[in-house]
C-alpha cells in the first residue's frame, strides 16, 4: 500500500496516520492475530473493549470519528479501515462501529452528545447504530419500531436486529417512528441508554466471522425529550448522510482483506508443488494472481476516488456507492482465489483463506448490499441523463 501513498487523493496528514496505522498494527500483531470463538460472547465482548481502548489510547478512533463540528475525513478513515482489515477484521470492526455510532451525535450537535462523543474518540464509551429492523433491512425507510410522545417524553416500542455493539455498548442511536408520516418522512432518531427502562437485549447473534452483533427489544422504553437527536424526517437524512460517510469505507476495508489474500494466495504459489512444478509456475496460476492484483488495484481506486470526492464536496452516493459495489465484490473473488489456490487446505477450520472467506462475506450485505448499491448507482446514471436531456431542450 506504501506507494498507493503518492496518489493525488493524499496529503502529508494521511500518509502521517498511514505510517502511525502501519506501525501500530506490525506493533500489535500477535495480539490481533487472536480470534475469539464466534459464540463466546464474553470473551468477544472483552476483546472488542481492549482494542476500544488500545485504539484510543493510540489516537487512532480520531481517524474514524468525527469532531463535535460533525466533520469527518472520509479518506483518512478509509485508510484506517483499509489498514486495520489488513491486520484484523475485528479490529476494523471495532474502530468503524466507533465511528457509525458516533457521527450522528456529532451532526446532531448538543453540549451532552459532544461529550459523548469526545468519550467515544478516546475509546472509553462502545458506541452502536440501531437501524436495521427484521423487516426492514435494505429499505430503511419501512422501519415499523415507533415512538409516541406522551408530553414529557417518547416511549419507544419494537424491535432491531443485527445491530452491531448489540450487547456491548454504552449507548445507542436508534432509528424509529414518530407521527403518522408514512416512509421516510416519519422517521426520527433517539439516543438510548442500557439502563433505560423497557430497553433489553433478547439475542446475542453468533455470524460467521466474530462479531458481537445482538437483537434488541423496546418495550415502551421510557427515552426523556432531550434524546431525540432529530425530529420525524431530520433522522432517515441523519441516518442516510451517516451511512453515504462510511459507505466508501466497507469498500475500503474490503480492500484491506483482499491484500491480505492476494499475500497468502502468492504464497502459497510460490510453495505448493504440483504436477512437480511450483504453483506459481503454472501459466493459469499467474493469470488468476494477475487478474486479481488488477481487481485490486481497481477497486483500491474507486474507494480512495470516493473518500477524496465526499472529503472535497465533489461527490456523494453513485460515487461512494460505486467504491462499495466494486470492493467487496472483486474482494469477495480475490478470497476465493487464495482458498481455491490452497486447495483442500483453504476450507481447513483456521487456516488463513477460511478466515477471510468468513470476513469478507458480510461486506457485500451491510451498509446497503450489493443489489441495492446497483439501484442507487442506476438511478443516479439516469437522473444525471434527465438533467442532461433537460438542458438541452431548454438551450
Amino acid at each position: 500500500m506504501a506507494e498507493h501513498l503518492a496518489w493525488p487523493f493524499f496529503e502529508d496528514r494521511h500518509r502521517t496516520l498511514w505510517r502511525r496505522l502501519d506501525h501500530w498494527c506490525r506493533a500489535e500483531a500477535a495480539t490481533l492475530a487472536d480470534e475469539p470463538a464466534a459464540d463466546d460472547h464474553g470473551a468477544l465482548d472483552a476483546r472488542c473493549r481492549a482494542l476500544v481502548t488500545a485504539l484510543g489510547d493510540a489516537g487512532l478512533l480520531e481517524a474514524a470519528v468525527a469532531d463535535a463540528s460533525g466533520r469527518l475525513d472520509v479518506r483518512a478513515l478509509c485508510l484506517a479501515r483499509e489498514r486495520l482489515a489488513e491486520a484484523s477484521a475485528l479490529a476494523d470492526f471495532v474502530l468503524a462501529l466507533q465511528g457509525l455510532g458516533g457521527l450522528p451525535l456529532a451532526l446532531a450537535g448538543g453540549v451532552r452528545e459532544a461529550r459523548l462523543l469526545a468519550e467515544v474518540r478516546a475509546g472509553r464509551a462502545v458506541a452502536a447504530f440501531a437501524l436495521t429492523e427484521p423487516d426492514a433491512g435494505s429499505d430503511a425507510a419501512a422501519l415499523a419500531a415507533r415512538a409516541v410522545d406522551d408530553g414529557s417524553g417518547f416511549r419507544l416500542s419494537g424491535e432491531k436486529t443485527l445491530i452491531s455493539n448489540g450487547g456491548l455498548a454504552d449507548f445507542y442511536v436508534v432509528f424509529a417512528r414518530e407521527g403518522h408520516e408514512p416512509g421516510a418522512a416519519g422517521i426520527a432518531a433517539f439516543l438510548v441508554f442500557p439502563d433505560d427502562p423497557g430497553f433489553r437485549v433478547v439475542e446475542r447473534l453468533a455470524i460467521l466471522a466474530p462479531h458481537p452483533l445482538a437483537r434488541l427489544r423496546f418495550d415502551d422504553c421510557r427515552i426523556p425529550r432531550d434524546r431525540r437527536l432529530a425530529p420525524p424526517g431530520a433522522g432517515f437524512r441523519l441516518a442516510m448522510a451517516t451511512l453515504e460517510r462510511f459507505r466508501p469505507s466497507v469498500g475500503a476495508a474490503a480492500v484491506g482483506l483482499a491484500r491480505r489474500a492476494l499475500a497468502v494466495a502468492r504464497a502459497r504459489a510460490r510453495t505448493r508443488i504440483l504436477f512437480g512444478r511450483r504453483l506459481g509456475d503454472l501459466p493459469l496460476a499467474r493469470a488468476l494472481l494477475a487478474d486479481a492484483a488488477t481487481e485490486l488495484e481497481a477497486a483500491a481506486l474507486l474507494v480512495h476516488r470516493a473518500a477524496w470526492a465526499l472529503d472535497v464536496g465533489r461527490g456523494g452516493a453513485r460515487e461512494s456507492s460505486m467504491a462499495k459495489l466494486y470492493a467487496t465484490e472483486a474482494a469477495q473473488r480475490v478470497v476465493d482465489l487464495a482458498v481455491q489456490l490452497w486447495g483442500g487446505l483453504g476450507v481447513v477450520r483456521g487456516s488463513p483463506p477460511e478466515r477471510l472467506y468468513r470476513e469478507i462475506r458480510a461486506l457485500r450485505i451491510y451498509e446497503g448490499a450489493s443489489e441495492i448499491q446497483r439501484l442507487v448507482i442506476g438511478r443516479a446514471l439516469l437522473r444525471e441523463e434527465e438533467r442532461i436531456d433537460g438542458g438541452e431542450g431548454s438551450s
